[in-house]
């Protein structure tokens, strides 16, 4: 979808049945695995809950499917490259911050 339109928005369905839109801001390529970067499409960016969700993209039989990084090593390193690429130089290295395992900053509230 062209930009200039708005964001490509897609559903995703958790463990428990609950459906969730996220608008996807950006996909990257790390030690050879695939990230993918979204916002909550239908959250007031006030609620305490708000905040970029990080998925791995992994295949399953042929089929790609969407993953929590469980590792907390792994999802830093996704993070900040992802606000890297997002930010560039409006951030210096030091503004970089830790994730915690929902793929949310540090101390996000």
């Amino acid at each position: 979808m062209d930009e200039e339109y708005g964001g490509d928005f897609v559903t995703i369905t958790d463990d428990d049945g609950n459906d969730f839109e996220l608008e996807h801001l950006d996909t990257i390529e790390m030690n050879d695995d695939l990230y993918m970067a979204f916002l909550p499409a239908q959250m007031d960016e006030d609620d305490e809950n708000y905040g970029m969700v990080i998925l791995k993209v992994l295949d399953s039989g042929g089929e790609e499917m969407l993953a929590t990084v469980d590792n907390e090593d792994e999802l830093n390193a996704v993070y900040n490259k992802f606000m890297e690429q997002l930010f560039g130089d409006e951030l210096d290295d030091d503004e970089f911050e830790d994730v915690d395992e929902l793929g949310e900053p540090d101390g996000a509230e």
